[in-house]
């Protein structure tokens, strides 16, 4: 984690330069319980007291922790003045902010943005009490546009424990195939995956309680919910949401299967067409993805093509952004509803690693899914994960 702080740190600075800003300022306090998921980037730790992170465009890196803090911060090697305090915080960030005189401080803030939002409404009374002081509470702006550039766009380190990630998941559903059967719930294939994660070191990509996400058959709740103890039955259509953590970076995968009726050796002709309609709709919309375009209209290439093949249209974004959460990134492949905002319209850069995740309904099978990983490159986005190319068959 140090040398990707360091990266990270550094990298803030050529993007502050990049927007003509400053100086950005991540105020936190108490971050085990209340932070900013941003210090996964810029520490790679928790702070207890009042702590303030400061990066300039000119490429200096100061922090201002409490006492007990101070080591952390400095074995980081990110941070080039690390002030500690035992009493007081609030002298110390006056004067750093004083001698830098920035006409714009970015801080952490953001109306459209989650990934953007962390500092706490308290946190920020605080910070423009102690700006007010000095005469700098009018220099305040959003950092969204510093944060969403640090956050999407990924470094070479990052893009290889992203890798790292995607292979131990595939190597992981790569098991599953040969565990799951009919008679088996959803329940159990779940507790089987989790068991190669915990077996395997690794941590889960989000919550255990819904990851894997296991649906097999129609009716299901179709995503983000608990496996429950439905049982797969012959003639089903599976699919399972999963992803793991490896060195402090996710995986995002979704893979469908079918599960073979006595003297079967294919699907039903609807069920291979509703996964030929997926599989095509990835690629169209993976060859729309490059630097320039917008999320809006990648997401329209594949969602247009499943409705002209008469499927109803999916109530969600095609993709999303993924790191060291699984949502990571403002830039989203998404229609242009009231809920996305303007993610929809933000370009897309190379760098980014998405997702793409188009869905269908088979009448009385089950929900087709497939979702793979991409980077966008200057020339266009390449595939991370091995795409599946055919339907996984199981029994028979």
């Amino acid at each position: 984690m140090k040398t990707l702080v360091q990266e990270k740190v550094g990298q803030a600075s050529g993007i502050l330069r990049e927007l003509g800003i400053d100086c950005w300022l991540t105020f936190v306090r108490e971050s085990s319980i209340n932070g900013d998921s941003i210090l996964d980037f810029i520490l790679g730790a928790d702070v207890t007291w009042h702590s303030a992170f400061i990066v300039t465009s000119g490429g200096e890196a100061h922090a201002i922790v409490g006492r007990y803090d101070r080591k952390t911060v400095e074995d980081t090697g990110a941070y080039g003045r690390v002030l500690d305090y035992v009493e007081a915080w609030r002298p110390l960030l006056q004067e750093s902010l004083k001698s830098l005189s920035p006409s714009k401080i970015a801080i952490n803030y953001s109306e459209e943005s989650e990934i953007c939002d962390g500092l706490t409404h308290g946190m920020y009374l605080v910070l423009c009490a102690c700006l007010r002081e000095i005469g700098l509470e009018d220099r305040l702006v959003s950092a969204e546009r510093v944060i969403s550039a640090l956050r999407q766009r990924k470094t070479p380190q990052e893009i290889e424990r992203i890798r790292g990630a995607i292979s131990a998941a595939e190597r992981i559903f790569e098991s599953a195939r040969s565990f799951i059967a009919a008679g088996r719930t959803e329940g159990e294939i779940a507790d089987f995956m989790k068991s190669h994660v915990k077996d395997a070191g690794l941590g889960l990509a989000w919550g255990e309680a819904t990851c894997p996400s296991v649906f097999t058959g129609p009716a299901t709740a179709e995503a983000h919910y608990k496996p429950t103890e439905r049982k797969v039955r012959e003639g089903d259509v599976l699919n399972i949401d999963f992803g793991v953590k490896w060195e402090g970076y996710c995986s995002d995968l979704q893979r469908t299967f079918y599960i073979l009726r006595k003297g079967e050796r294919a699907a039903p002709p609807e069920v291979e067409r509703g996964f030929d309609a997926i599989r095509e709709s990835i690629e169209l919309a993976r060859k729309a993805i490059r630097p320039g375009a917008n999320g809006q209209q990648v997401d329209a290439v594949a969602r247009n093509y499943l409705l002209a093949h008469g499927y109803e249209e999916f109530p969600h974004a095609l993709g999303h952004q993924v790191g060291r959460f699984p949502h990571d990134g403002t830039a989203l492949l998404g229609p242009s509803w009231e809920k996305y905002g303007r993610k929809p319209f933000a370009e897309i850069e190379a760098g980014m690693v998405f997702t793409i995740e188009p869905r269908l309904t088979v009448p009385d099978r089950g929900i087709v899914t497939v979702e793979e990983m991409v980077v966008v490159r200057d020339a266009g986005a390449e595939f991370l994960s091995g795409p599946q190319r055919d339907l996984w068959l199981v029994g028979g």
